[in-house]
């Protein structure tokens, strides 16, 4: 079994600009948390439904909207939310035989999902669509949180070297430097688990780190 599909399925959030061009980005990373999560087989439809929501965020709130996108996963179903400012532009269905030019998307949300609604707040609304997902699973040879952590990450550098998305990033300075440390002990953790020498590598990361830093100085002085 891949324990990549044995990752603990916690919930996750992003914020991001509501633009066309993020919409690729978008669903790249959310295929990637649904392979994490042993969900593989939803992605089809989990991207098709981000995307019509995104996209209705960007036909009807604007370009540039700041938007938040709310993933989690259930015993029974994948929830994904996205979260706008605006409390006026509501999603709505229309009748696809019409001759609407628009609303066309939350017709095939709803027909790619089981369910879906709006929740509205004082200060945003909230978009949500849930598909039916199956159990974890439940024997799974790799429980270990540290190892689970550290294969997602190299999962991440596989799928997309951790792309960047606009405005995604919440942490502060230190706290940026305190994640970093533990992403290294977390892959450190890593290679001492599946037989490696974990300090041969660092020895190396660090020879390595080293002459990146030396080649970048030189650049500058030249």
């Amino acid at each position: 079994m891949d324990c990549g599909a044995c990752t603990p399925r916690e919930p996750w959030d992003l914020s991001f600009a509501a633009e066309p061009a993020e919409v690729a980005a978008l669903r790249r990373l959310l295929r990637t948390h649904l392979g994490f999560w042993g969900l593989a087989e939803l992605t089809e439809s989990a991207q098709l439904c981000l995307s019509e929501l995104v996209s209705n965020v960007i036909t009807h709130v604007g370009p540039g909207t700041p938007t938040t996108l709310a993933v989690s996963v259930s015993d029974t179903h994948l929830r994904i939310e996205i979260h706008d400012p605006d409390t006026r532009a509501l999603p709505r269905l229309v009748d696809s035989a019409g001759d609407a030019e628009t609303g066309r998307g939350m017709a095939l949300v709803a027909a790619m999902s089981e369910r879906w609604g709006v929740q509205l707040l004082s200060d945003r609304k909230i978009t949500w669509v849930e598909l039916a997902a199956g159990p974890a699973e439940a024997n799974c040879r790799d429980k270990d949180v540290r190892v689970s952590r550290a294969t997602n990450c190299l999962h991440l550098y596989e799928v997309g070297r951790l792309t960047h998305l606009p405005g995604s990033s919440k942490l502060s300075t230190i706290t940026a430097e305190e994640a970093a440390i533990e992403v290294i002990a977390d892959l450190l953790h890593w290679l001492r688990v599946h037989g490696h020498d974990a300090d041969e590598a660092l020895d190396r990361a660090q020879m390595r780190f080293e002459a990146y830093t030396s080649h970048a100085v030189a650049g500058e002085d030249s």
